[in-house]
């Protein structure tokens, strides 16, 4: 625990905090190796396995582990790219960052920043509903969840500002909720491994036929990639880091490892406690699980866990949203008033609150499903771009090297990898065979938003002092 909270070491002529370069306060370093780590764990679990292995299981059906298994390589190569942006460029709005740093094109730099924001501000607006949804009833305003939503909003928001010691804190008491909550899955339902069931068995297809093949493996494959984001999150919160060259590049790749071991081991237990046919059609999988391999538990306890991992994954897209907003401010991508600093808190008060505005706006709409798989289709297209940027960087001349190095293939392989996931992403088809043509309408409209938006804003002094600058602070 010494290592989440104890204060950086700082050497002579050295401020603990990261200095802005822009007068003014700056953000406080007191995230070590393990608060790191918590925080990605808890981003990827709270926004993936909880629903996402019944919808897998339809797909692949015993192989859904397998599923899982492709999609932690396919993160991987992603992630390990991002490892190595991070122990080169520390930055928050780390994306952003390195996009212009590559290709020196202040609009893309902009479409990066902020489809990365709109996606953590659909997770935020669908988690909020989700915390919400499930709390109502319990406390007597179930025709009225719209209170809770406020509520639960304005929690958040002052934990936020608060400060990054203190959220993190609560980030890895609901982090050990959550993965508490599937371990707990995995050691009632050990006792059904092995036995007669058939690791390989797939649904049947169309034409009456069976049996594992590519296409079906990379259909699932898809869907489990998505239980995997939140990784790239963490780039976002590099200046809040101790020695962040060296710490952010290792907890990245500790978090993707120890998710994908933890999604396989709940995939493997989850078929062989409950049908795969079964599992796909529960509205609550790890629920059905428990029903069969721990009848004794509570029914309100799974409930209760997807309360924790709702507001563990809101509280951690806050933060990562305030500081990618920050980060784009000092960078000149977004208004300099949002990238100020609170003088006692050491928290972007100003990116915090314009967060919490829009992101009332949205819960309070209601339905932001759409909305959600829109913004993870944009944040496939920001992970080829990123991924490009480091090959760019890579081979250009005179560009110093970070802390930890990843050979040319693994950009280039994330790339294409994504792009091929974006691919079937588009080309993927509905029950009734039809084109499933609404996430990417709405995803071409956010870009249109995006667009005008820079037109509007056409900022100017994004330039190559402006990034060193952000470099020297």
């Amino acid at each position: 625990m010494r290592d989440m909270v104890e204060p950086q070491s700082v050497q002579p002529g050295q401020s603990q905090e990261t200095g802005t370069g822009h007068g003014g306060p700056a953000l406080a370093r007191t995230m070590g190796l393990f608060a790191l780590v918590v925080y990605g764990v808890g981003d990827m679990v709270g926004s993936g396995i909880y629903g996402t292995v019944g919808k897998a299981a339809a797909q692949t059906g015993n192989a859904v582990w397998l599923a899982f298994l492709v999609a932690m390589v396919a993160a991987l190569l992603t992630g390990l790219s991002y490892a190595s942006i991070a122990s080169r460029y520390p930055r928050a709005a780390g994306a952003a960052y390195v996009t212009h740093r590559a290709f020196h094109l202040p609009f893309l730099s902009y479409v990066v920043g902020l489809a990365v924001t709109a996606s953590g501000l659909t997770s935020m607006a669908t988690n909020t509903n989700i915390f919400a949804g499930n709390l109502a009833p319990f406390v007597g305003l179930k025709e009225a969840p719209w209170l809770v939503a406020l509520g639960f909003l304005l929690l958040m928001t002052g934990l936020n500002f608060w400060g990054i010691r203190e959220s993190m804190w609560v980030n890895l008491l609901f982090t050990a909720i959550e993965v508490g909550g599937l371990l707990f899955v995995v050691a009632v339902g050990a006792r059904y491994w092995g036995g007669d069931v058939n690791y390989f068995e797939t649904p049947p297809r169309p034409d009456g036929s069976a049996g594992l093949t590519a296409a079906g493996l990379l259909s699932g494959s898809v869907l489990a990639f998505f239980a995997f984001l939140g990784f790239e999150d963490m780039l976002n919160i590099s200046e809040e880091v101790k020695d962040p060259r060296r710490t952010m590049p290792r907890g990245m790749i500790i978090a993707l490892v120890c998710v994908a071991l933890l999604y396989v081991s709940v995939s493997v237990t989850a078929v062989s406690v409950v049908p795969y046919k079964e599992l796909a059609a529960a509205g609550a999988p790890l629920a059905a699980i428990t029903a069969k391999a721990a009848p004794w538990l509570p029914r309100w306890v799974y409930p209760a866990l997807t309360m924790f991992a709702a507001a563990n994954t809101m509280l951690i897209n806050y933060i990562m949203g305030s500081r990618l907003l920050y980060g784009m401010a000092r960078q000149g991508l977004m208004p300099a008033a949002l990238g100020r600093v609170h003088a006692r808190r050491k928290t972007p008060h100003v990116a915090i609150l314009a967060l919490l505005m829009v992101v009332t706006v949205l819960a309070l709409a209601g339905a932001v499903t759409d909305l959600a798989a829109a913004t993870a289709l944009l944040l496939l297209c920001c992970f080829v771009v990123v991924n490009g940027a480091l090959v760019v960087l890579k081979r250009r001349a005179g560009e110093p090297p970070g802390g930890f190095e990843v050979p040319l293939a693994v950009p280039v392989l994330g790339a294409v990898v994504c792009g091929a996931l974006v691919v079937a992403r588009l080309t993927t088809r509905n029950s009734q065979g039809a084109l499933e043509w609404k996430a990417p309408l709405i995803a071409a409209g956010l870009l249109a938003v995006i667009v005008v938006l820079y037109a509007v804003r056409r900022p100017k002094n994004v330039t190559e002092e402006t990034l060193a600058e952000a470099e020297l602070s």
